[in-house]
């Protein structure tokens, strides 16, 4: 092939021709000339054939044998503190910790279940032990259990502030600390508590010569564990575990021995996705687009872990694979004609609209249909239940919150910061990723409606989601041409320095984050599934975003979770 003719595709159909450089691309239509702005994406490090190599260590009867055993043991390890509430309580944290927890479901339920029946018979000796009485509220807390913020009344000085006297516990603050990011609206104990527990950690960092301690502080105030996704949090903390003093072998090594199993279950959903995104064409045919498999996979195990969620992991992985494909097309390559030709292409969800489209906008909407369809066929035939309606309904929301956004870009408007949210809580994709994961993970969907009725839930954690992206995308999204963000907004609007928008949208979060916990207390509409992954998208943004743009140009902290998760087993030396 002639080098010139390279990252040239023709289609006599459509009549145009795509020059695509590192610069621009030009597309001529007849005579016309549309000079193309590019993302500049840089190709994805991680090569299908790379990913078709992997191979895990962790399967057949050796494993089983091995981890029933020990299984065995940690039930024992049950029964020898039954008597002692607290101890039983530090148990079940280090199995939620240590990423174990699932495989214990029942008896957590009924340990957790006890000690709240029992909870106003404590003693004197328990409820002036801050480590004790917060650990308990958040186990509780976390599992469904109605319990009050005034259990943290005895730590308070007649001034109804916090003691200072709890600075000599610092296991204590820091359990009150992770506590307190469980509160809902109107709690201000919990509040009051957060503020409290933050100064004195950020304190006592700057004097802390121990460097397990600082490490375990550190980690606590770059996200609170309530903030935090679980697995990549139990990579973490089955290293930090292995250091403990009185550290249990026998947790440290059913632990090991479960993540490399289930990462070995990662790879077998990570080639399924990278077979089906190779047989898509999207990277050959739309090179303008992110290529982020990798990147959408990691978001499908952050929002769903457990081994038992292969077929969500797989599905959700392409759902977002082809969130981002679109997104490149209305915000990096597609003419404002041509995303209205695709925005009506969506609304009607029929083939006979391609010839309508230009040839990258066939590929795109033909793998859509084709995926999403397939889908909800699945479902119809597991479930009974046809979803085509609602499934079809959350791509065309997308693709017009896609359209209003390249409108405001074209024409220069700046929305405020209001507008923007209203617009952009369904941009950011939230809303398509958890009315797929509703319908792929709830065991009855007889009602469907009832997600839309109640979709507090969705938007709440979209939000979160989409002002975690800005914090991290917004300054080089602006550099390559895009439409305000939430920080520019709140900086329009006000006038304030891009330091105190950051400072508010963080408070944001903050203050959403109170509302899915609300609405978590006082829902009892969905499956606790569906809430779990909910809360896990909004704890996936703050991840991906953390550091800067994980997701579309990519940060290391992100290689080396992907590396830690799926491609590097726990040395298994000592076991």
């Amino acid at each position: 092939m002639n080098p010139s003719m390279k990252g040239v595709n023709l289609d006599q159909n459509s009549s145009f021709i795509c020059l695509t450089d590192k610069v621009n691309s030009v597309t001529r239509v007849s005579n016309q000339t549309i000079v193309r702005p590019s993302g500049n994406y840089k190709p994805s490090i991680w090569k299908h054939e790379y990913i078709e190599s992997l191979s895990g260590e962790l399967k057949g009867e050796i494993y089983v044998e091995r981890f029933n055993q020990l299984t065995e043991e940690v039930g024992e390890l049950m029964n020898q503190i039954i008597d002692d509430p607290l101890k039983q309580l530090e148990l079940i944290d280090t199995l939620q910790r240590l990423g174990i927890s699932y495989h214990f479901e029942n008896e957590i339920k009924n340990v957790l279940k006890g000690i709240y029946e029992k909870s106003n018979e404590s003693d004197d000796s328990e409820q002036n032990n801050l480590y004790a009485t917060s650990l308990k509220f958040r186990l509780l807390r976390q599992h469904g259990f109605n319990v009050s913020q005034e259990i943290f009344y005895n730590f308070k000085d007649e001034m109804k502030n916090f003691s200072t006297g709890n600075y000599h516990d610092l296991n204590g603050m820091l359990s009150l600390y992770e506590a307190s990011f469980l509160c809902i609206y109107g709690e201000d104990i919990l509040e009051a508590a957060k503020h409290f527990t933050i100064n004195y950690l950020e304190k006592y960092m700057r004097s802390c010569k121990n460097e397990y301690e600082a490490s375990i502080i550190r980690h606590a105030l770059e996200l609170p564990l309530h903030w935090r996704i679980s697995r990549l949090d139990t990579r973490w903390f089955i290293d930090i575990y292995e250091r403990k003093v009185d550290m249990n072998p026998i947790l440290l090594q059913i632990a090991k021995l479960d993540f490399n199993r289930v990462q070995s279950l990662y790879q077998d959903d990570l080639k399924y996705a990278s077979r089906w995104w190779r047989s898509t064409g999207f990277s050959e045919n739309l090179s303008f687009a992110r290529d982020r498999l990798m990147e959408s996979f990691f978001w499908s195990v952050g929002v769903g872990f457990e081994p038992q969620l292969s077929y969500f992991r797989r599905m959700i992985t392409k759902v977002a694979a082809i969130i981002t494909t679109i997104d490149d097309i209305y915000d990096v390559y597609g003419t404002l004609d041509e995303l209205e030709l695709f925005t009506e292409a969506v609304e009607r969800w029929n083939v006979d609209v391609l010839d309508q489209l230009p040839y990258y906008m066939k590929i795109c909407f033909l793998g859509l249909h084709n995926s999403i369809n397939e889908m909800a066929f699945d479902v119809l035939r597991d479930k009974t239940t046809n979803v085509i309606q609602y499934l079809k309904k959350s791509w065309v929301d997308l693709c017009k919150s896609y359209m209003l956004e390249a409108k405001w870009y074209h024409t220069g408007y700046k929305p405020t910061l209001e507008e923007y949210l209203d617009n952009a809580w369904i941009s950011v994709g939230g809303p398509v990723a958890l009315v797929h994961a509703y319908v792929l993970t709830s065991p009855m969907l007889q009602d469907m409606e009832s997600l839309e009725e109640n979709i507090d839930i969705v938007r709440c954690s979209s939000i979160i989601l989409r002002l975690a992206d800005d914090l991290g995308t917004s300054t080089v999204e602006l550099e390559k041409g895009d439409v305000p963000k939430s920080i520019q907004c709140y900086m329009n609007d006000t006038g304030a320095s891009e330091n105190n928008a950051r400072e508010h949208i963080k408070s944001l979060i903050d203050e959403t984050w109170k509302k899915l916990n609300t609405m978590e207390v006082e829902n009892s509409i969905f499956p606790r599934v569906f809430i779990e992954i909910a809360k896990d998208l909004a704890r996936m943004g703050q991840c991906m975003y953390q550091y800067g743009d994980g997701h579309g140009t990519g940060c290391q902290e992100i290689k080396d979770a992907v590396m830690s998760l799926f491609i590097q087993p726990i040395s298994m030396q000592h076991i």
